[in-house]
């Protein structure tokens, strides 16, 4: 009977702790698009949309709507652009080009990183945790396409991902926010 006791008790230490094998976002680095250090806890308390974004893309018009909902809940919710190149080739700028098209052209002001992989051998950290369910604790994907967005809660835990055709002021998205 002891032994059972010991066998069962060591099953539950285990399961709890295979269970918390997430890692915290809060720990992931990302460079911003002028080569500052964005440190992800600064944002602890705020939800964070992440959005691969691309210059030439049928979705870029997007940006405005990104724009209008960094501007409507800027209190509760920080948007950060992660301009990547792997999807037809529709990020082909330098960082100074992108960051110049977004301000010039959609009066982007929420953070934007340099250009990062979302998928593949060389895929950036906060991908990985985005896309793989061993990381985040949440759910796994795969980045289908530029504009793809995800969004995480004040305490860096996945709320969910939509896919590109999701516009950004979208209620599947804000009524997380409201």
């Amino acid at each position: 009977m002891k032994t059972i006791k010991i066998v069962l008790l060591m099953a539950i230490i285990n399961f709890s702790v295979k269970g918390q094998q997430n890692e915290s976002l809060y720990n992931i680095k990302l460079e911003s698009i002028d080569g500052k250090s964005i440190d992800l806890s600064q944002f602890k308390g705020k939800k964070i949309l992440f959005v691969n974004v691309a210059s030439k893309c049928g979705f870029t018009k997007q940006y405005d709507g990104l724009q209008e909902l960094h501007t409507q809940y800027k209190d509760k919710l920080v948007i950060i652009g992660l301009p990547c190149n792997q999807f037809g080739g529709q990020e082909p700028g330098t960082a100074s080009e992108i960051q110049s098209f977004c301000r010039l052209t959609y009066g982007v002001d929420f953070p934007m990183t340099k250009k990062i992989k979302v998928k593949g051998e060389d895929q950036h950290p906060l991908y990985a945790w985005l896309t793989k369910k061993e990381l985040n604790g949440e759910k796994s994907s795969s980045v289908k396409w530029n504009f793809q967005k995800y969004l995480v809660d004040e305490k860096g835990q996945l709320i969910d991902y939509y896919y590109s055709m999701t516009k950004p002021m979208s209620k599947k998205i804000t009524k997380h926010l409201e």
